[in-house]
């Protein structure tokens, strides 16, 4: 494992991380979007993530690199990155209002499949691991420093 890896893997959590605060700010903007450019509601979209780097990531495989006199980076990962933003298949809600414009002849109104309870909840868990990333950059950069300060 390098020197930079962890600021590397760290950063990569950032950038994950504030794609998920992004995409779910546009889901909760659009919440009542009940006409789009295509003509139909909004649909609740979720960012896929997915492990980066190497494959061959187990503890056991790592420990026998280093044992065997290897770097032990060959099967570390780097981060995260971002797989798909994908959008949510789950049924649109369905509300009795006569008087909305996007009304069927039966008053009907197709909404948007936002949840806002679940979006706020995944807007903190996303601004809890960016923060969680923001403080294990600073960790391996004070452990950087302080490194460089016992070789002088």
């Amino acid at each position: 494992m390098g020197i930079f890896d962890a600021i590397d893997a760290s950063g990569s959590g950032l950038s994950a991380e504030r794609l998920r605060m992004d995409v779910t700010s546009e889901n909760l903007a659009n919440a009542q979007t009940t006409k789009g450019a295509n003509g139909q509601p909004y649909r609740r979209k979720e960012v896929v993530l997915q492990e980066a780097g190497a494959a061959n990531t187990s503890f056991a495989s790592v420990l026998s690199s280093l044992r065997d006199g290897g770097s032990g980076g060959a099967g570390v990962t780097t981060g995260v990155k971002v797989a798909a933003v994908v959008e949510d298949g789950t049924a649109l809600k369905r509300i009795y209002d006569p008087g909305h414009p996007d009304a069927d002849k039966n008053g009907y109104v197709t909404m948007p499949n936002v949840n806002t309870v679940t979006e706020m909840t995944d807007l903190i868990s996303s601004s809890r691991a960016y923060e969680a990333n923001v403080t294990a950059m600073q960790t391996a950069k004070t452990m950087f420093t302080k490194t460089l300060d016992l070789l002088r």
